[in-house]
């Protein structure tokens, strides 16, 4: 049926034009009808270091298919969750690498190497995680080519606001000092230090092995995830404060976009905006905000609220890690006020600052 017409039309050509003419309209003609054919089919490759029941999993795989729908079936991808390919602390080289197409990165496994990246795990700057995810990524993108240029960046993320979960009381900052502590990022790290306690190096799906072993007495985590991973098996006392978020970052492997069709970098690209960097976080935002709830339902949980001189205390406390942060950052040829400010702009825009 396409020859027909194609011959047809080639045919009134013929009648109107001459043979370069009618040459360059073939070739133009052949062209529209052959593109989408000409695009070779592309397997992705996406991994996950949180278990299949985690909410992020199905938000990517509801990803993957949109980009199949819109790829003419041409992308299609399969996705590994649980640490199937790697472990949790080397999925950016993992993407760098092409063990995965695509990989779910935390920046803060790997303290010192993104350190504009770390200013967004700070504490006391997102109030949610739907605008905060928004904001990240639009505050990030400028800073991805240079900061992560082993990788094609694709978005950022931030889960809901987490806080101390531990073994004991945590109130003031003073609490923190002799205490072993799993930080969620490299600037929670720095403030643990700071305050005389100890971090204890483990990834999430680690992270209740250590505490129920005593290697750790608390941790920096979202509510919804303490119950998801059974650390709330393990602690027993939670601070009622958004102290910080975890940035996230899901990045490609160079080598495989660059293979790509010119349309089929567009589809990647399309689905490599801020928009999507919502859209995908969402679903987990609700998750995680609905966890403290099912820890107040939990007997044996004492969730409480700190006193506005408490919450002034942590405030103060903060500020030798922000100091750090600063000085990494001026030390990889960043302004840090103008970076930290970028941010907080962005956070006003979306909604999402404290």
């Amino acid at each position: 049926m396409r020859y027909t017409k194609l011959h047809s039309t080639l045919t009134t050509l013929r009648a109107h034009a001459g043979t370069a003419a009618l040459a360059g309209a073939t070739a133009l003609l052949l062209l529209g009808t052959g593109a989408q054919a000409q695009d070779k089919p592309v397997q992705l490759k996406l991994s996950s270091w949180v278990p299949p029941q985690h909410p992020l999993n199905p938000s990517l795989i509801a990803w993957a298919e949109d980009i199949k729908k819109a790829s003419g079936g041409s992308i299609t991808a399969t996705m590994y969750p649980s640490e199937q390919l790697g472990k949790a602390f080397d999925h950016y080289d993992m993407a760098r690498d092409g063990i995965a197409d695509f990989a779910y990165v935390n920046p803060g496994y790997q303290p010192g190497r993104f350190p504009v990246m770390a200013g967004a795990g700070l504490p006391f700057l997102f109030s949610n995680a739907k605008g905060g995810s928004a904001a990240i990524d639009a505050w990030y993108r400028p800073y991805a080519a240079k900061e992560m240029k082993d990788v094609h960046f694709c978005f950022a993320f931030v889960h809901d606001p987490g806080t101390f979960h531990s073994h004991k009381k945590i109130v003031l900052p003073s609490d923190v000092k002799d205490m072993k502590i799993r930080p969620a990022t490299s600037t929670i790290g720095q403030l643990v230090t700071s305050l005389g306690g100890t971090n204890v190096q483990a990834s999430a799906p680690a992270a209740r092995d250590a505490l129920s072993r005593g290697v750790a007495d608390a941790i920096t985590f979202p509510w919804g995830s303490i119950v998801l991973f059974g650390i709330d098996k393990v602690v027993n006392y939670h601070m009622d404060v958004a102290l910080y978020t975890t940035p996230f970052v899901w990045v490609m492997n160079k080598d495989k976009y660059n293979a790509m069709s010119p349309a089929q970098k567009k589809v990647i690209d399309d689905h490599c905006t801020t928009e999507w960097a919502e859209k995908v976080a969402s679903p987990w935002a609700d998750f995680e905000y609905a966890g403290r709830a099912k820890i107040a339902a939990e007997p044996g949980h004492e969730i409480y609220k700190l006193t506005p001189d408490q919450l002034a205390a942590w405030h103060k406390a903060v500020a030798p890690a922000e100091a750090e942060w600063a000085s990494s950052v001026k030390k990889a040829g960043y302004d840090p006020k103008a970076v930290m400010d970028s941010l907080k702009q962005e956070l006003v825009k979306h909604k999402a600052g404290l």
